[in-house]
């Protein structure tokens, strides 16, 4: 598997939610915005179970997903998938920019859409503007799949268990603003569908136009087995001496 299956992998990816994304929001827009299956059930259950120490946790969870912590976030994610100084500013740059553009996309989708938040009597936290799809789920899922590309390029197999940690911090966000009773489910899984489908595109567009910067990034590319030799930049393959045999 070389740069350009990844990249295709990618691209798969990207259209794939991409066309889930598109299909979720005719469904909630041709309902004119009114709950969808199971949506009504969720955040009944949740309002009448919400234990002061729950209700702590959830608050101080949802608060991560917004503001200037995410930016901070990424930015860091950026500096550990930088080699060099240089690299840690452009990367650093690059991932802000991620998360910000991916930010305006979707309050532009948000404002087409204008689907009505859950009544305000089921609220136990602050919420503005439109439902779909949810921002805090979009923002900490960006977040948290830059930083579980950094942690898993710089450190493959030791740092599995920390981008399971940070992979559990994403979701819990998204999960928590229906808890919190200011998104529906579906809002929330729209917000996980625009992320990954931003992430897939984000990483897609770096294989194409920056192949050298993708290659970089050990997290993109598969490592060479023991029976492959991995490509280098001039399309040749490395030379593998073999030792001789010994005589009988």
């Amino acid at each position: 598997m070389r740069r350009a299956d990844a990249s295709d992998l990618a691209g798969s990816t990207a259209v794939g939610s991409l066309v889930a994304f598109v299909l979720l929001t005719l469904v909630v827009t041709g309902r004119a915005g009114a709950p969808l299956f199971g949506d009504q059930d969720l955040n009944a259950w949740s309002a009448d179970h919400r234990p002061p120490v729950a209700l702590a946790v959830a608050r101080g969870l949802t608060y991560t997903g917004t503001g200037v912590l995410p930016y901070l976030l990424v930015a860091l994610a950026g500096v550990v998938l930088g080699r060099t100084a240089r690299q840690r500013i452009l990367f650093a740059l690059g991932c802000v920019g991620c998360l910000a553009a991916a930010q305006a996309v979707r309050y532009g989708v948000m404002s087409l859409v204008a689907r009505p938040r859950p009544a305000t009597a089921e609220w136990a936290t602050h919420a503005s503007g439109w439902s779909f799809p949810s921002g805090h789920t979009t923002t900490s899922a960006i977040t948290g799949g830059l930083l579980v590309l950094a942690v898993l390029a710089r450190a493959p197999r030791g740092g599995r268990g920390l981008a399971a940690l940070l992979a559990c911090w994403a979701v819990l966000v998204g999960l928590t603003r229906v808890y919190l009773g200011v998104h529906w489910f579906s809002d929330v899984l729209g917000g996980w569908l625009f992320a990954l489908c931003w992430l897939s595109l984000c990483v897609y567009t770096l294989a194409r136009i920056a192949p050298h910067t993708f290659a970089t990034i050990s997290a993109l590319r598969p490592r060479p087995g023991p029976t492959t030799t991995e490509e280098l930049p001039d399309g040749s393959h490395p030379h593998r001496e073999v030792p001789p045999h010994s005589a009988p």
